[in-house]
């Protein structure tokens, strides 16, 4: 006699990080390092490409958008500038959002890296990509959103008032789990002599009244003044700022940022990969004490 029993089909856990940040913050280079990282310790990850000038690849994209669509066609079929046309083509797979899908079903694979488009503005006000992912999200991707800008805006404070507004806008307008990554942490070396302050200061966004009193308000005038106190106040009221050092070059600074990501997405709690109490500990919030952080990730930095 059959038994009633049906197998049932299980799917693995998908995931993804969505790298975005403004023109120069090295988003490309990260997703070709991180790609190599992820797969030297044994997870399979490929990268997407969404961004539909990016003709400069360093990685090979498991899905192109270029196939899609590119801002050179939208340019010359409707008279549009750069940052229009590119506006278009994100809108434009917003409408094709089934294509995206399937080149994403087709794939053998469950972590998926998103290179995003530089235009801030797809970030903090248009709202294509947000709805694109949040239909990935609806279909069981677990994604958190990787936000890179470069390190040497820590020199100046109002570069850096800047930065800390933009990435605030851009977690609540994205909706999903973020983190902040200060790119290109090398750079940090050129520009210690210019730091009014220790690295920490900026990683973990501590007392900003602090950067307001050093900054040289002379050209700009009190109400500069009042409007960067302005936007520091509403950024610590949230207290969702802070960021993370990366140097691609260094594989400790990969693993403590894919670290950060996995916590995130919820990877580390749900994946497949065989787990042990190490594991979980080094993913776990507070398991790197803050002076092991410190001579990991700062010191070869600021020596």
């Amino acid at each position: 006699m059959q038994s009633g029993l049906v197998k049932l089909r299980t799917q693995a856990p998908l995931y993804g990080q969505l790298v975005i940040g403004p023109p120069g913050a090295g988003k490309t280079s990260y997703c070709h390092k991180m790609q190599q990282f992820l797969e030297k310790i044994g997870r399979k990850a490929v990268v997407v490409n969404l961004d539909p000038a990016n003709d400069n690849m360093e990685y090979t994209s498991a899905v192109d958008i270029m196939q899609l669509i590119t801002v050179q066609d939208a340019m010359e079929q409707f008279g549009l500038g750069p940052n229009g046309a590119l506006i278009y083509c994100v809108e434009f797979l917003e409408t094709n959002f089934q294509w995206l899908l399937d080149q994403l079903k087709a794939l053998d694979c469950n972590y998926f890296i998103f290179d995003c488009p530089g235009q801030v503005e797809l970030f903090t006000h248009n709202n294509a990509l947000k709805n694109i992912f949040t239909k990935l999200e609806q279909l069981g991707y677990h994604l958190c959103t990787v936000h890179l800008v470069e390190s040497h805006y820590c020199v100046e404070p109002y570069k850096f008032i800047s930065c800390l507004l933009l990435s605030l806008h851009t977690m609540l307008q994205m909706g999903l789990p973020h983190v902040n990554v200060l790119s290109k942490a090398d750079q940090l070396r050129e520009h210690e002599a210019k730091l009014p302050f220790n690295v920490e200061y900026y990683t973990e966004v501590l007392d900003l009244s602090h950067l307001l009193e050093c900054m040289d308000t002379s050209r700009m005038g009190k109400k500069f003044k009042q409007l960067n106190a302005a936007i520091v106040s509403m950024v610590e009221d949230y207290s969702l700022v802070s960021f993370l050092l990366l140097d691609t070059k260094r594989e400790q600074s990969l693993l403590r940022l894919k670290n950060a990501i996995d916590k995130a997405n919820g990877y580390v709690y749900g994946a497949g990969e065989e787990k042990n109490i190490n594991t979980l500990l080094a993913c776990a919030v507070g398991a790197e004490t803050e002076t092991d952080r410190m001579e990991r990730d700062i010191d070869p930095y600021l020596s």
